[in-house]
């Protein structure tokens, strides 16, 4: 089963309500020093830290062992199991009033759980909790375009319909009550946060989005939305369950939409698939110019620039 440690971080503090963070580590040993020492270093005292390295190929457990080595926290190495499966692990052995998960690529700013956790505890009717992040690329270094959206809170229209900006995965916590009532991931959807975001406001619980930027995630080339496949697979799955909602149908087709737009560029037998679950009804200009992408496309394979 691997390694295990059960030393906490923060033991001891009072009244300070525990928070768990759970880490699925999966070949980011490029990354994972500096996401987990982002965790430890937090300005709120009393967190437990999980992370299990599901079946990582690259250097990652190595490095985990170290930092636990030199911090003390909870450390757990299995063979492959997928993402979903492994935070489902995770939660059960939390034993925090709040539980946040946080990818081995991501990086929490410092006072990230402090300014959640004194929310949360001021706002018992909120079950999740999250706020803006900044993109970084490979290097560490922010983007330059940027999108910081103000305080809001949603509900399950909010975010089946995208009429408000949603909860960026890398900043939610969420009461670890909520999952001890409704259960954990789905691991047929490895896409878990949408999932998990559905069906929790599906069935009441109340989120609210801090304007205060928490965390930064990391733009590189294995993040998973960049597979348009993958993304697609996961979010029919993702919507699956409420397609007797009034807004189920245009939901989804605007998702196949910007899904076929994407895929226009760089995948002929990809957008033509998606193109096909379109609903007329739903065309748009959007649909027109990725119709020209695609043509830009087979011209460009038919007949390629050839430079002297």
């Amino acid at each position: 089963m691997g390694n295990i440690s059960h030393n906490l971080i923060g033991d001891g503090n009072g009244d300070l309500p525990l928070v768990s963070v759970i880490v699925a580590s999966y070949n980011h040993q490029d990354y994972i020093k500096e996401c987990l020492l982002s965790i430890l270093k937090q300005s709120y005292p009393n967190i437990e830290l999980i992370v299990i390295d599901d079946g990582s190929e690259d250097n990652s457990v190595e490095i985990i062992k170290k930092l636990q080595n030199d911090y003390g926290f909870i450390f757990e190495i299995q063979e492959n199991m997928g993402l979903a499966k492994t935070l489902n692990r995770a939660i059960g052995i939390a034993r925090g009033k709040y539980i946040v998960s946080f990818g081995s690529d991501d990086v929490m700013f410092l006072d990230r759980i402090e300014k959640q956790v004194t929310f949360l505890e001021a706002h018992p009717e909120i079950d999740i909790c999250g706020g803006n992040i900044l993109v970084i690329d490979e290097r560490g270094e922010v983007l330059r375009k940027q999108k910081i959206f103000g305080y809001r809170e949603l509900e399950f229209e909010d975010l089946l319909t995208e009429r408000k900006p949603g909860i960026p995965a890398p900043s939610a916590m969420v009461r670890a009550s909520a999952f001890e009532n409704e259960g954990g991931y789905d691991p047929e959807i490895p896409l878990e946060d949408m999932y998990m975001w559905f069906k929790l406001t599906n069935r009441g619980y109340r989120v609210a989005v801090l304007n205060d930027v928490l965390a930064y995630y990391r733009k590189h080339g294995k993040n998973t939305y960049k597979n348009q496949r993958y993304m697609l697979d996961c979010m029919l799955k993702t919507y699956e369950p409420y397609k007797t909602h009034e807004k189920y149908d245009a939901a989804v087709n605007k998702f196949l939409i910007s899904i076929f737009s994407k895929a226009s560029k760089t995948d002929f037998r990809l957008a033509m698939e998606v193109f096909g679950k379109i609903s007329p009804k739903f065309y748009s200009r959007r649909v027109i110019k990725g119709f020209f992408k695609l043509l830009k496309l087979t011209l460009t394979k038919l007949w390629p620039v050839r430079h002297p």
